[in-house]
């Protein structure tokens, strides 16, 4: 395949040889909002309209991150499920078959199977 720039000429082209750490992804189980016992109001301290005294305000402020997170569990053998936060979750949108990825930097992100396969080979 190549991409033409508006003028017609070949876009340059790179060959990738980072290293990364990565785990396939078996499943992944999104967290959902508890079902509250009495009203709740409608607001939210990450967005800084919550009431701060009911149920859900209590929940919400307990949490170490805003917003819903999930649970990935590796396809490998011998690692446990690991949680990722909402914003991972929005920026990336992982899906199960692709591969969590880690960066030597710490920068984590999310690659599709083909993708991923095509460009990497295990090391160890």
């Amino acid at each position: 395949m190549t991409l033409s720039s508006q003028n017609g000429r070949e876009m340059p082209r790179y060959k990738c040889h980072k290293e990364v750490f990565a785990l396939k992804i078996a499943a992944i189980v999104r967290e959902q909002l508890p079902k509250f016992s009495a009203a709740t109001c409608k607001g939210s301290f990450s967005l800084g309209s919550a009431c701060g005294h009911c149920e859900r305000c209590r929940w919400e402020k307990s949490r170490p991150q805003p917003g819903m997170g999930a649970m990935i569990t590796p396809a490998e053998e011998g690692y446990a499920p690991f949680f990722v936060d909402a914003q991972f979750l929005v920026k990336h949108q992982p899906e199960v078959g692709g591969y969590f990825v880690q960066y030597a930097d710490g920068c984590k992100s999310f690659s599709p199977a083909k993708a991923f396969e095509e460009g990497y080979t295990l090391i160890a």
